[in-house]
């Protein structure tokens, strides 16, 4: 079924009493296809028109309303249009500040000739004036560029003085480098020197030891050594065993006096060597002796011979140095007098 939009309307006018409210009677069934209102049939509606929700029934009171105020706006003087915004408004300079910004203060002809100078003028203050700049426009172009140098220059200024500063710190730091490596190389010449100087007076001490001691004895070779366990001996070996031949000489390792010289049991015979300093150097199994008890002898005085008596297993030198009691290792004895073995 097609919607009737003149009969819609019709029932929603009654039934709101619309009619009387615009000043007309009902429409008639003849009259609902077409409507054509004119200024003298209807009368201005103002205030505003509001639009309610559309109703099960039919259309909104409201709805009708505005269709209404609509139609009849527009019958009566056409679309209306929105209502023009009045221009903003334009403020002039007071002249007070105008005459100020111009230089000019004191009397009433000053402050009229700055009333009556350009609105263009306005920008320029005095300096600019002074200088002859008329035109604002230059005149603040002339002063953002004066400001823009100054700024360059003290931006130049500021990165002239970090390099400066740079430079000073670095030259600073290598001259503190340089002195540090040079107090190293000083400190490490120092110390070879000193090193140098110390090994020296070692050599010289061990050359003048080795002229005072000497070994005591001559074509050897070197067997059982000092601490060595075996079944020679009841316990671990005292001594250092110097293989040679029969009838090789014996000599004094230092000067010294002869303590004892004689019959020594397992060790044969025996001479017990004091020296100046109380260390005691005895040499055992030999075949014969040279020297007797109380006998002063010096470096290198021969003073037995190799043999093998005692317990033996053949011909060598028992050699023991015993130094304040105790019996110490013959080698490093020798050794520490600056002897080579």
């Amino acid at each position: 079924m097609a919607f009737d939009e003149g009969a819609a309307y019709g029932q929603t006018a009654r039934a709101e009493g619309a009619y009387d409210q615009f000043g007309y009677g009902p429409p008639t069934d003849d009259s609902v296809g077409e409507w054509n209102p004119t200024a003298d049939s209807i009368r201005q509606v103002r205030g505003k028109h509001r639009v309610a929700k559309q109703r099960s029934g039919g259309m909104a009171r409201s709805g009708a309303v505005l269709g209404v105020g609509v139609i009849a706006a527009v019958g009566a003087g056409g679309m209306a249009t929105a209502k023009d915004k009045s221009p903003a408004p334009v403020s002039m300079p007071d002249l007070g500040s105008m005459a100020e910004q111009l230089g000019v203060s004191g009397s009433d002809e000053q402050t009229t000739a700055a009333s009556q100078a350009p609105l263009t003028q306005v920008a320029v203050s005095t300096a600019d004036s002074e200088s002859g700049q008329s035109d604002a426009g230059e005149a603040l172009r002339a002063r953002i560029m004066q400001q823009a140098n100054q700024q360059q220059t003290e931006a130049n200024q500021t990165v002239r003085a970090d390099a400066a500063a740079a430079a000073a710190k670095e030259a600073s730091e290598s001259a503190s480098d340089k002195a540090d490596a040079e107090a190293k190389r000083k400190a490490e010449a120092k110390r070879k020197a000193e090193a140098e100087a110390k090994r020296k007076a070692e050599a010289e001490r061990r050359a003048k030891l080795a002229a005072q001691f000497t070994l005591p004895t001559s074509n050897f070779q070197l067997t059982s050594g000092f601490g060595q366990a075996g079944g020679m001996w009841a316990n671990d070996h005292t001594g250092q065993d110097f293989a040679a031949p029969t009838g090789t000489p014996v000599k004094a390792v230092h000067s010294g006096t002869v303590k004892e010289a004689g019959w020594a049991g397992s060790y044969g015979y025996r001479i017990v060597l004091e020296l100046d300093d109380g260390t005691e150097v005895s040499y055992s199994h030999l075949s014969s002796m040279q020297v007797s008890a109380g006998q002063q002898v010096s470096t290198k005085d021969v003073i037995g011979n190799v043999g093998s008596t005692g317990n033996s297993t053949g011909p060598h030198l028992h050699l023991e140095v015993e130094v304040g009691g105790d019996t110490i290792d013959p080698l490093a004895w020798l050794r520490g007098k600056g002897l080579n073995i």
